[in-house]
């Protein structure tokens, strides 16, 4: 693992966001940007399906869950280029190492709520069932502990 480790330290984009400039920041920024996009999608989509309302679910769904790719695949992207920058302390770092557990789980939930079959009918026909509801709830759950634990990486 340690050599795998160093050689994502050496590799080109590492050693360019090391170097002083504006590549850092904005590749940090557009990580914020995914994070902002996948979690400002994804929430409200779960909270609609725990909670109901009177948004159509067949309109919101869709668009809600594109967004919430798009922003995923931003966040993971970007991640992963701020990873590469010491890969080795993220590694050794007890945060890091839960919001990695942390987003699998979600990754993980993910899967699971779209292979589910209320997924389909929340999309052909509007309706909510209770194990779709308990997926939207354990997402809710860890996309925020992904978050914090997160923003707890700088703090140990």
């Amino acid at each position: 693992m340690d050599q795998l480790a160093v050689w994502i330290e050496h590799w080109t984009l590492a050693e360019a966001l090391r170097r002083p400039g504006a590549l850092y920041p904005l590749v940090n920024a557009a990580h914020v940007l995914g994070i902002g996009l996948l979690l400002g999608a994804i929430l409200p989509l779960d909270l609609r399906l725990l909670l109901g309302g009177s948004t159509p679910l067949q309109v919101l769904a869709p668009f809600l869950s594109r967004a919430a790719g798009i922003g995923l695949t931003l966040a993971l992207l970007t991640g992963f280029a701020l990873f590469a920058v010491k890969p080795r302390e993220y590694l050794g770092n007890g945060a890091f190492i839960w919001k990695m557990v942390l987003l699998s789980l979600a990754l993980i939930n993910v899967a699971l709520q779209h292979l589910n079959p209320g997924w389909a009918r929340v999309v052909q026909h509007g309706t909510v069932d209770a194990p779709t509801r308990i997926l939207a709830a354990l997402s809710v759950l860890a996309w925020l502990g992904c978050l914090v634990a997160g923003r707890w990486i700088g703090f140990l």
